[in-house]
């Protein structure tokens, strides 16, 4: 099956996450996917990690269903093969370093002028039209800066987010924002510039911290597991020594929990917890009640009493635990997928269309695509300079 993007040809000039993460949707999708690589070792997250069969867990993640073309893009040659490229392209997606890419004479403007059907994503650390324009922007410089750590974490100490958040969504607004392009382009024939940055996209996911601290005079806590603005919310440990996460989401919850769980029915009314406000501010006498609790049962049985009450809990997984979650094999979300290493396990697309089943196609080696790729536009490598 060849997904509803077949015919598309995008080519991007990508390395780390943000581009790769916004293409390889593009390329679960059917897009024929491009992949510039540098002659010199290629995208560098390729060496961020060993631990696929020795190749890299974030390029393995990011890549699969694109061909890799290594250029020297310096060269008059790969200038030439980058511009036959465009030629064909319906789609470029760049991440170069600022500056790099009008350079290159890859800015939006100059390049729908010679392509009006083109559709251009430049994605940037902190947007064009600032002195911060020029700054290095990796995903925790980002994060630190948009205020994600100083909300995350626990009271003593703040903490990253563990997984390339900004990065992802980053690219997640960039595979939106290609694929509105493409929308409008099938309407009026007219191409695009996308235009998205890291803190623009992680400073979007901040607006409810940003709202609480503006309007409500102080920034949101930092809690661990625990809420700022709901109770009980957070993770308390069992009797086995597993954590589990429970949370109230309204007073229907807070009832059923206290007569059908605690068998406290006396807190329902108390003045103390009788809304989600008064128990916000009473966490500390209202958490260790909860935890005495959940302290006499296993983690499981604790679990199946309040799935019984429609308590909404979760158990901690580790990363091993979540491989096997039974929602993932109950659901076949593993596929098989090739890569220069060998075979691995990866996740089907979380969006996923009626009649279309996405191909999890290879992650290719540096430079693999390379010769079919000159040959198709009559530029061998002996042509090469």
């Amino acid at each position: 099956m060849n997904g509803p993007l077949h015919g598309l040809t995008v080519v991007s000039i990508e390395q780390a996450v943000a581009a790769p993460f916004a293409t390889r949707q593009l390329a679960d999708l059917g897009a024929r996917v491009i992949k510039v690589e540098r002659t010199d070792g290629g995208d560098f997250a390729r060496g961020y990690d060993t631990s696929v069969h020795g190749q890299s867990s974030y390029f393995v993640w990011l890549n699969r269903g694109k061909e890799s073309l290594t250029l020297d893009l310096k060269s008059d040659h790969g200038h030439r093969v980058l511009r036959a490229l465009l030629e064909r392209a319906d789609v470029l997606v760049q991440n170069l370093a600022p500056g790099a890419a009008d350079r290159l004479g890859l800015g939006g403007p100059e390049l729908r002028e010679r392509h009006p059907g083109l559709i251009t994503c430049a994605i940037s650390g902190y947007g064009s039209g600032s002195t911060w324009s020029d700054r290095k922007a990796y995903d925790l410089l980002i994060q630190c800066q948009a205020g994600l750590v100083a909300v995350t974490g626990t009271a003593e100490e703040p903490a990253r987010v563990g997984i390339s958040v900004a990065d992802i969504a980053t690219g997640m607004y960039a595979y939106s924002g290609i694929l509105t392009a493409l929308y409008d382009r099938e309407r009026t024939g007219r191409g695009h510039s996308v235009d998205v940055s890291l803190f623009d996209s992680l400073a979007e996911w901040m607006s409810q911290p940003a709202y609480y601290t503006r309007y409500g005079g102080n920034p949101p806590p930092r809690l661990g597991t625990a809420h700022a603005t709901i109770a009980p919310y957070g993770t308390y440990r069992a009797a086995d020594g597993r954590d589990l996460l429970l949370t109230i989401q309204n007073e229907r919850e807070w009832a059923r929990l206290c007569t059908q769980v605690l068998d406290r029915p006396d807190l329902v009314a108390d003045p103390r917890f009788a809304s989600g406000s008064s128990r916000v501010r009473n966490r500390r006498e209202l958490d260790p009640v909860i935890g005495e609790w959940l302290a006499g049962l296993d983690a499981d049985t604790a679990a199946a009493v309040l799935d019984r009450a429609g308590i909404a809990n979760a158990g901690v997984n580790s990363v091993a635990e979540f491989l096997d979650h039974p929602v993932l094999v109950e659901r076949d979300r593993w596929r098989a997928v090739q890569t220069p290493g060998g075979v691995v396990q990866g996740l089907v697309p979380p969006v996923r269309l009626d009649g279309t089943d996405a191909p999890l196609r290879p992650v290719p080696a540096l430079g693999e695509h390379t010769r079919r790729i000159l040959d198709e536009l009559d530029l061998a490598p002996a042509r090469q300079e």
